[in-house]
């Protein structure tokens, strides 16, 4: 009797273990599966999507204000081309005016993806564009469109990239502060007056140059003093640029991407005649 106790003793212990090891499996299983479910359903994390471009419905071929700026500063008497110059104070002026009635600024990068893809520009857009390279492009150029929101273009001659025009450090704050940076050749040189292989290393070899030193796009070309012909206008599209841009006096028109027109931006001007200038083109 004593042994059949025992016996049946030991048998309920197994069972009973048996019973706890199937409950325990069951309740961590149980419990892991509700955990995984918890977390599949919180939407995973990740880098938020770019809203996609507006695209626009109909003709995208408006012709869009260039304006062309040089040297920003009083010129001191005897300087050469003072007209070329621009008082800060004007600019700030010029800038001011352009938001007051609705103006956006934009670069030809923009300006060319909505003429050839009809992505959608802001109201009134005009490119605000600045020749050769000098330190007032960062110093006064600079702050005063960010004022704004607003950004450049640097025609950027490569030769004017040193201490007292404009250093490459100060041409990447340009760029992180959206600047479009192009091509203004590597010594300012009149391409009319090139052989073949000079022509090339002027026009070819400043988009190389900058590219290579700021992994820019570099899209854009601007001819010296404005002065082209058609073997320069040849070398530009054999460069890969999209554009070009003259001091011929107008808007920038699609059909006439390696000619674009500008509105020049003199020293006389202050912010009446500026006002004026930019009237009398979009009329």
């Amino acid at each position: 009797m004593r042994r059949r106790l025992l016996a049946f003793a030991a048998l309920l212990a197994f069972l009973g273990g048996g019973l706890a090891a199937v409950l325990v499996a069951t309740g961590s299983s149980g419990s892991h599966t509700r955990t995984e479910a918890r977390t599949a359903s919180r939407p995973a994390a990740g880098p938020k999507a770019k809203p996609k471009p507006r695209i626009v419905q109909g003709p995208h071929d408006s012709p869009v204000p260039v304006l062309m700026y040089h040297v920003l500063g009083i010129p001191r008497p005897g300087t050469p081309y003072p007209e070329l110059w621009v008082k800060p104070a004007d600019l700030a002026g010029q800038m001011d005016w352009l938001q007051s009635h609705g103006y956006h600024a934009v670069t030809l990068g923009q300006v060319f993806r909505y003429w050839r893809e009809g992505v959608a520009l802001p109201p009134k857009p005009f490119v605000a564009s600045f020749d050769d390279g000098y330190l007032s492009d960062f110093t006064v150029a600079m702050p005063t469109l960010r004022r704004h929101g607003w950004a450049g273009v640097l025609n950027l001659v490569v030769e004017n990239i040193k201490p007292g025009d404009i250093t490459s450090w100060q041409v990447r704050r340009l760029i992180k502060a959206g600047w479009e940076i192009d091509a203004h050749t590597i010594s300012h040189a009149d391409l009319t007056a090139l052989d073949a292989a000079q022509l090339r290393h002027e026009v070819a070899g400043s988009r190389a140059n900058l590219r290579h030193r700021f992994g820019q796009p570099v899209d854009f070309f601007c001819y010296p003093a404005g002065r082209y012909n058609t073997s320069a206008v040849a070398a530009v599209r054999a460069a890969g640029y999209l554009g070009a841009t003259t001091t011929n006096p107008g808007l920038a028109r699609p059909g006439q991407a390696y000619t674009l027109s500008r509105i020049r931006i003199s020293y006389s001007d202050g912010v009446g005649g500026f006002a004026e200038k930019l009237a009398q083109a979009t009329r």
